[in-house]
């Protein structure tokens, strides 16, 4: 038993410590990362194309890169007095003291003017009015298809990573620079950083069509595990994906935000307002480099050492513990020392000199069976 758990012992210092953890490198977790992401491909939607200028958002790129999949619009608002949404039962009204001017609702659109006027085309409903941008969006904003063409889209991710403490700066693209125009990453090629967004929207469990309908967050993640006791050249990233918000039973699913095109028409200041509904890419990356190191080593070489001294101690405590000899052991193991003690005499059988201190008085004698 005892040579088992010594074993034990070795076996997850040297396997798990040394092998598996490699407890002899100094380590370096917070390496200085740089990304930089593109977005290409040209879809049709119905008799418009859609390059990247009209469904990438940011156009300049970066660790956070979005693409519209569906948009409502709102064509020609204009600023000017119109009546509030009818969907907010704040709203309602029957006559103009319903209606308080100068207060904002803020789940509406603008200020109350305090009159109370008809809906738009339900004369029989009436709203408070408000200064806003008119027609409101919830009233006249139109519903486009979704950019099916958007899955087979690829973003291009490039990102460089620097690792100071060894000074060592890596980057996951390869030296074969023309590569890049033909590749599409996949399980046979990974070194390829050109992701096609339907194949991250698979990676992350997320079906692209419920992508079109509601939008959605992916998170990209790069992480860098390198080991620089080798070639620094060896050190490649792995790639993994998976969804960042969550669509099932939650008050805002989905990934949508709102921009507008401004212009002037008939002499007035127009806008168009557009409800994009979208993914959007965040990419994080992680890093942890290790080399070796002298100091590690030692430290960790020591505490398997002193580790293999707990063995006796297990092996000890199951002895006097769990097994039906344990008396047996116990006897073997520990020396018993009687000592004699008769109505408060103590005989001492030693021919050395004894001094023995009793109510703070001190006594001494050389003979043999002294009884005090």
């Amino acid at each position: 038993m005892y040579r088992s758990v010594q074993c034990l012992v070795m076996t997850y210092f040297l396997w798990y410590v040394f092998i598996s953890q490699k407890a002899y490198q100094e380590i370096e977790t917070r390496p200085e990362s740089s990304v930089y992401t593109e977005m290409r491909g040209v879809g049709l939607l119905t008799d418009t194309v859609m390059d990247v200028v009209e469904y990438v958002r940011p156009s300049e790129g970066g660790d956070v890169i979005s693409a519209i999949l569906r948009r409502e619009v709102t064509h020609d608002q204009i600023q000017g007095v119109c009546a509030e949404d009818i969907s907010l039962p704040s709203a309602w009204c029957t006559s103009d003291s319903d209606c308080v001017a100068g207060e904002v609702d803020f789940d509406g659109n603008g200020q109350r003017t305090g009159l109370c006027v008809p809906y738009y085309n339900h004369p029989t409903n009436k709203t408070c009015q408000i200064k806003s941008w008119c027609p409101i969006e919830k009233y006249a904003a139109i519903r486009e298809p979704p950019l099916v063409a958007a899955e087979n889209f690829t973003v291009f991710i490039k990102n460089s990573i620097h690792f100071p403490k060894f000074k060592v700066l890596r980057t996951n693209i390869l030296k074969r620079k023309r590569y890049l125009n033909r590749c599409t990453y996949n399980e046979k090629n990974l070194d390829c950083p050109n992701f096609r967004l339907g194949y991250i929207a698979e990676q992350a469990g997320v079906k692209f069509s419920e992508l079109c309908e509601i939008g959605g967050i992916i998170g990209v993640f790069i992480n860098w595990k390198c080991d620089f006791d080798l070639n620094p050249s060896d050190c490649k990233p792995n790639y993994s994906f998976r969804p960042m918000n969550i669509y099932k039973n939650s008050p805002d699913p989905g990934y949508d935000y709102r921009f507008a095109k401004f212009y002037s028409k008939d002499g007035n200041d127009s806008r168009t307002l557009i409800r994009a509904y979208g993914i959007r890419l965040d990419i994080i990356v992680h890093g942890e480099a290790g080399k070796f190191s002298i100091i590690p080593t030692i430290i960790n070489m020591v505490a398997a050492i002193s580790s293999v001294g707990i063995c006796s101690i297990i092996c000890d405590w199951v002895l006097l513990t769990f097994i039906d000899k344990n008396e047996v052991y116990s006897q073997k193991m520990f020396d018993e020392i009687s000592e004699e003690k008769v109505e408060g005499t103590i005989q001492m059988t030693s021919t050395e000199q004894l001094t023995i201190t009793t109510f703070g008085s001190t006594h001494s004698d050389l003979s043999e069976g002294v009884a005090l």
